[in-house]
């Protein structure tokens, strides 16, 4: 079943690609972002460019560097790590690849501040939504109580719709480019997810075994 809806959920990410190509959505990017930028003001441009430089490398980097010594060292949870360095690298590459095929133009209409490269799907949204996506997961089964998850909850979709948000407010993003590049995430995501929960258990039935034949 997580195949046929992995690729359904693929499936509409190419949708959405030929749109883009077509440039077939453009009315849409183009009333979302008139709407998100008719709320400027001063309080909201901070806030904008502060979510931002959260989910810019210059953040992410040390954050997940800080996460994986918890895992290993604190928590010792050393499989853990290669999940969660795996989806984040993972991202990163799928992203590059991504830009480099579509090679769709940042938006010209009203940037608040400059930036490089190609603007479909995302970097800062795929990284927010894989970075907080896998966090989540690993951190769910740890924590004490029903409130601390849906805490937990409501934080990473805080930080993964405001640093999309945050995207298209500066004037550096179509909206289509951060819902493509949560979509690609949450595909890459799953499939971490679920690749991972394979090996354990396979792992976990070896070590049977291996204990059954001893």
């Amino acid at each position: 079943m997580w195949v046929l809806l992995l690729l359904l959920a693929l499936a509409g990410f190419g949708g959405l690609s030929l749109l883009v190509q077509r440039d077939s959505i453009r009315e849409f990017d183009l009333s979302i972002i008139h709407t998100v930028q008719g709320w400027e003001n001063d309080y909201f441009t901070r806030i904008a460019k502060t979510l931002s430089f959260i989910g810019s490398s210059s953040v992410t980097i040390p954050l997940a560097l800080s996460i994986a010594v918890v895992l290993a060292i604190v928590l010792k949870h050393r499989r853990e790590i290669i999940l969660f360095v795996g989806t984040l690298l993972g991202s990163w590459l799928l992203n590059a690849t991504l830009k480099s095929l579509y090679q769709r133009a940042r938006p010209d209409i009203h940037r608040i501040v400059t930036e490089a490269g190609f603007s479909f799907p995302s970097g800062h949204s795929m990284s927010a939504f894989s970075l907080y996506g896998i966090l989540t997961y690993l951190l769910w089964r740890h924590l004490p109580s029903r409130g601390w998850r849906i805490a937990l909850i409501l934080f990473s979709l805080c930080m993964v719709l405001g640093i999309g948000l945050s995207r298209i407010y500066l004037g550096v993003h179509y909206p289509s480019d951060v819902i493509g590049g949560y979509w690609v995430s949450a595909c890459w995501v799953t499939l971490c997810i679920r690749l991972f929960m394979i090996w354990q258990k396979r792992t976990a039935a070896r070590r049977n075994g291996s204990s059954s034949d001893a």
